[in-house]
């Protein structure tokens, strides 16, 4: 059996879809665990509403998202957990795939497949992911770090299932921070697990609505631990493939969002540490540049320059 694990908060307007793409999946040997992470809307009526009976809802005070992923695959009773976002979905084929690749790669804890974003105006766009070495449809992905330095995340939140135990093993996914838990957690899994990956388009990313001027300063608080966290996966894993490349990438994004924040002062030395460890200047220059700048003035010009 498959359990299914859907954090909710405040998502009564996409809940029901989610749930329905789960439902509609040819594989039926799952149970679905709902955890209500103290939601103020009516998401949690809606999931009753629907009268699921391989479904449990389980409630608690809100702790963040990570809390509530660990809790329902604590809860989880199933071998294997697929988690889903609550304003995600499935293609009906997607855990079909997944069990599948379960017995066809046994030697692996960690299984994926490739995704797609979709906006409220329903339209897609494709991941680009780069690296990969085998050419058939799916395989093992033994260079995930490579993959990741150069791709969109190979692995995301809704298009992927883990042993329960191998979540167990990296403690889950870490309290506390607002973002970046998933690409933790995802590093930790790649350095002591196996990787099966299928290049089948079989989940989708529904992006929010416009983004409000203030999220990347609302999100500030979690990359900086995630990069320590990775700093320190380099320094004990030093001859993992693309594991560098992947700390300096995930150094490049952090200090970009720190421009964005309007605070983009601190970009400077965290580029700087990076030129240190063996960052390519070129790579980190126009981060510097913006660092020295006005920081609403950076913000403007940046912001400007990207589109």
């Amino acid at each position: 059996m498959i359990s299914v694990v859907i954090p909710l908060y405040n998502a009564g307007g996409t809940v029901e879809r989610t749930l329905r793409s789960v439902l509609a999946q040819t594989f039926t040997d799952f149970e679905i665990v709902v955890v209500d992470d103290g939601s103020t809307d009516d998401g949690a009526a809606k999931v009753l509403s629907m009268e699921i009976p391989n479904l449990q809802l389980i409630r608690q005070e809100n702790a963040g998202v990570s809390a509530a992923r660990n809790r329902g695959i604590a809860e989880a009773r199933g071998e294997f957990v697929a988690l889903l976002d609550s304003d995600d979905e499935w293609h009906p084929e997607y855990l079909q795939t997944q069990f599948e690749m379960t017995r066809k790669y046994p030697e692996c804890d960690v299984f994926a497949t490739n995704y797609e974003f979709r906006d409220v105006h329903c339209k897609t766009s494709s991941t680009i992911i780069r690296g990969v070495k085998f050419e058939a449809n799916e395989g093992i992905m033994d260079n995930y770090f490579e993959v990741a330095s150069q791709s969109h995340p190979p692995m995301w939140t809704s298009a992927v299932m883990v042993s329960k135990q191998a979540y167990i093993a990296v403690g889950g996914f870490p309290v506390g921070i607002k973002s970046g838990e998933d690409l933790l957690t995802w590093a930790r899994l790649a350095l002591r697990y196996r990787i099966a990956y299928s290049k089948r388009v079989l989940a989708y990313y529904n992006r929010p609505a416009i983004m409000t001027s203030n999220l990347p300063a609302e999100r500030l608080g979690g990359e900086l631990y995630v990069l320590d966290e990775l700093r320190g996966m380099l320094t004990a894993n030093p001859d993992v493939v693309g594991l560098r490349d992947y700390v300096f990438r995930f150094t490049k994004i952090y200090g970009v969002l720190l421009i964005e924040a309007v605070h983009g002062h601190r970009a400077f030395g965290v580029s700087v540490k990076a030129i240190f460890k063996g960052g390519k200047i070129k790579d980190f220059l126009p981060i510097m540049v913006f660092s020295l700048l006005p920081q609403k003035f950076a913000r403007r010009l940046f912001l400007r320059l990207r589109r």
